[in-house]
This record gives C-alpha cells, structure tokens and sequence, in this order.
C-alpha cells in the first residue's frame, strides 16, 4: 500500500480493544488486518472462526482512491490518495449495546474512533457526497474473513522498487503463505474494475461472498446496502 500526490476534484460497547493492541507496520494494510481478524477471534470480541468478519479491498482501476482521516496523511483533513486501502467490518459484536446491530469498521490506518460505525466511516472517510472525478472513485472487495484467513498470501514483491530495494520496510515476522502453499495472492484482491462490480444487491451476491475466495466486487453506492443484507 503506498501513497502518491493529490490531484482531484470533486457510545459503541465492546470489548476493550484499542488500536495500540493490534500489530501495525505502517504500509503493509493487507497484513495488518490478517493480523487484526485473528486477534478478533482470539480475543472474543468477533466469532471464533471469523463468521461476522468481512476483509474490504478499496482500490479502482487506476490505484488511485481518495479516503480521509488517515493518519498517513499530511493535511489537516487526513486526505490520503491510497493505491489501495485494507479494512475490517464486522457485522456483529460479542460484546455490544445491546440492540445495536449496526456494522462496525475496524481501521487502524484511521484517526476516527476505532471501531467506527460503517455509516459514519462511509460518511466521515469515504465522503460519497464529495464530487470526485470518476477515475476517483472507489470500489470495494468483500472477502469473507475465514476465507481469506485460509487463502490471502503476500511475498511482499509489491513493495521492493526496481532494483529491489524496500519501498516501505516491512513487518518483522514471516511472509504470510495460505494454507495450499500460495505465495503470493495479493494481486488478484486488489484488482477491481468496473466491468467486475455487482450488477445487483441480492441473496445471490450474499451467498457468493460466503462461498468464493476473492469475494465479490460492489461499489461506494452499493456498500452500505450490501452489509444492510448481511446483518
């Protein structure tokens, strides 16, 4: 996950968890939240098995997508322009005000509350009513998390310029290998494009993202609707 320069238009209740007990190597988001769904399940503040946990792609076709309130950013309104961004949501919690089924979005690249409710992460860090222009907008990848748990796999080669030299350094422990020996997976969830979106919101598309290893491909005005279905 890198960066590159700005140029367009346009009371939760849970278990004591805060970001600073999740691993976080700055740059490496797909990692961190493979890292961060297990701590969920082992902790008991998601399911044993990851059931309510959903892994989300942001990216388009031109790897270029604006979101706010990202602590990477150098501007006074956390804009960053990400080739690609990695998020968490949970469609229930263990330990949440009762009566409240609302998802919840885990971002640990995100200065808004952590977890924060989808409706004001979308609102508050996707800002849907900011005009962008269209290569700007973006598209999201729903992988079911004991999915992806048992499939993602990162030799980290995206992140070595073309001499091979780190880009960003990388995390301390071993590349992440998926459980049939794959290496490398990364770029098949980050490719999104908008001949692959949804064509509709339905039963069909919840069934396939409990069932297929990339997930299914929706965009930002069908987010929201998608996991309305789930929860």
């Amino acid at each position: 996950m890198t960066t590159s320069n700005l140029d367009f238009q346009s009371e939760i209740t849970i278990a004591p968890l805060n970001s600073s007990q999740f691993h976080h190597t700055p740059f490496y988001c797909e990692e961190n939240v493979y890292l961060l769904c297990k701590k969920l399940c082992t902790s008991g503040a998601a399911d044993a098995e990851g059931s309510d946990l959903f892994v989300v792609f942001i990216s388009n076709e031109k790897k270029q997508v604006p979101l706010w309130h990202q602590k990477a950013s150098q501007r006074a309104d956390g804009v960053v322009l990400w080739d690609y961004h990695v998020i968490c949501i949970q469609v229930t919690v263990v330990l949440r005000k009762k009566g409240d089924s609302s998802p919840l979005v885990w971002d640990l690249d995100s200065s808004l509350p952590f977890p924060s409710p989808l409706a004001s992460y979308v609102s508050e860090t996707i800002r849907p009513s900011f005009q962008l222009f269209s290569e700007f907008q973006r598209f999201f990848r729903v992988v079911h998390a004991p999915i992806f748990l048992r499939s993602f796999a990162s030799d980290r080669r995206h992140m070595k310029d073309s001499v091979g030299n780190w880009i960003a350094q990388p995390p301390a422990y071993e590349a992440i290998v998926a459980e049939d020996g794959t290496v490398h997976s990364l770029n098949e969830y980050i490719e999104i494009s908008t001949a692959g979106l949804a064509k509709d919101i339905g039963a069909d598309l919840i069934d396939a993202v409990h069932s297929q290893k990339f997930g299914v491909a929706v965009s930002e005005t069908q987010l929201e609707e998608f996991f309305s279905l789930i929860s």
